[in-house]
């Protein structure tokens, strides 16, 4: 899943960028709203993570914009701003979620992976194909009631599927979902890991159309 997060703070920006990767996500980590537009007019993200008080204005004075202009990327605020005023303003604005800072990494990663459930139509963190049952939620992979362990490359191109079963990805969009900007693609690595899957859930589950890309059956 590809997210740009928006943070001035060094150390945070940098603790929630790895935990971020470790988790199998693929983050661009930007620290103010004019690199931030530069990102969202090249990428398209699954989610935004957005500081408030950046260096170069309000963030939710371009969540705001974002969503006059159409723009309906789901998007959670992280704030250190607890008072009920700000974060009305906040949801009001169009944010889908809302956490203050201090907050725990691993209830982060969970709203995170609700809200992105959300806008895929399906709230429900399990998937069943046949046999195959997979946790979105918990990140657990289960074939005829075995459990599967999967790498967090594994996992994140699994996930682009879960969420989007029957939809036809371009090898371009699941590149996306693998990797944050900067870094080196190899011209098989969508292959490599399609391969892999295939292998620890099913030769018949991952589909591939010539030439247009790869599909979730069932």
């Amino acid at each position: 899943m590809r997210l740009l997060l928006i943070e001035d703070e060094q150390t945070l920006g940098s603790a929630l960028r790895d935990h971020l990767v470790s988790e199998g996500y693929a983050p661009d980590w930007v620290e103010n709203l004019t690199d931030a537009e530069v990102a969202l007019k090249s990428t398209c993200y699954d989610v935004i993570l957005l500081d408030i008080n950046l260096p170069d204005g309000n963030g939710v004075a371009m969540l705001r914009a974002l969503r006059q202009r159409g723009d309906v990327t789901p998007c959670i605020i992280l704030t250190a701003q607890d008072k009920i005023s700000d974060r009305i303003a906040g949801l009001n604005a169009g944010a889908d979620d809302y956490l203050v800072k201090p907050f725990d990494l691993g209830e982060m990663v969970a709203r995170l992976a609700a809200v992105a459930r959300r806008y895929t139509g399906n709230p429900n963190p399990i998937l069943q194909i046949g046999d195959v049952e997979i946790d979105l939620a918990r990140k657990l992979v289960f074939v005829a009631g075995k459990s599967v362990e999967l790498t967090g490359r594994e996992w994140a191109l699994l996930d682009q599927f879960a969420h989007k079963p029957g939809a036809t990805l371009s090898k371009r969009q699941l590149e996306d979902s693998l990797y944050e900007f900067g870094a080196e693609i190899e011209s098989n690595t969508v292959e490599v890991y399609v391969s892999r899957l295939r292998k620890k859930i099913g030769s018949d589950l991952i589909r591939t159309l010539r030439g247009v890309g790869y599909r979730l059956e069932g």
